[in-house]
């Protein structure tokens, strides 16, 4: 059924999204804390903050795009990528860093979306664990 496809293809993109960002912070997780820091060293959210912060996104971005990616923990993995989509869009606001929140913004409505037609989910590992 042309549903299920269209599921997956659009799972499959927003799970490489979230994937990539990871994927590709991760080789340089210091330069990429340290920038981090300097975007918020002029806002009122305490470096004690933006330090972990800084080195759990890009972990926590692999784990939300490997779990939509591949289907398994569908519903869980979809959530985690909303929430931080939320982090996101609140740190963009911090900083008024208005030009990121259009691409933030659709990531989290492409994901409530997906958690609204997750009965469509057919082509993923969690329908094969269900079995």
């Amino acid at each position: 059924m042309d549903t299920k496809w269209a599921y997956l293809l659009s799972r499959l993109a927003i799970g490489l999204s979230f994937f990539g960002h990871g994927l590709v912070r991760l080789p340089k997780l210091a330069g990429f804390s340290t920038w981090m820091l300097g975007q918020f060293s002029k806002s009122f959210l305490p470096e004690a903050l933006v330090l972990p912060f800084s080195y759990i996104l890009p972990f926590a971005e692999l784990l939300a795009g490997l779990l939509i990616l591949i289907g398994l923990f569908t519903r869980q993995g979809l959530i985690l990528a909303g929430l931080i989509c939320l982090a996101l869009i609140f740190g963009s606001t911090m900083i008024e860093n208005w030009e990121a929140l259009p691409s933030q913004l659709f990531h989290v409505a492409f994901v409530s979306v997906l958690l609204v037609f997750l009965p469509h989910n057919s082509y993923a590992v969690d329908k094969l664990i269900k079995r």
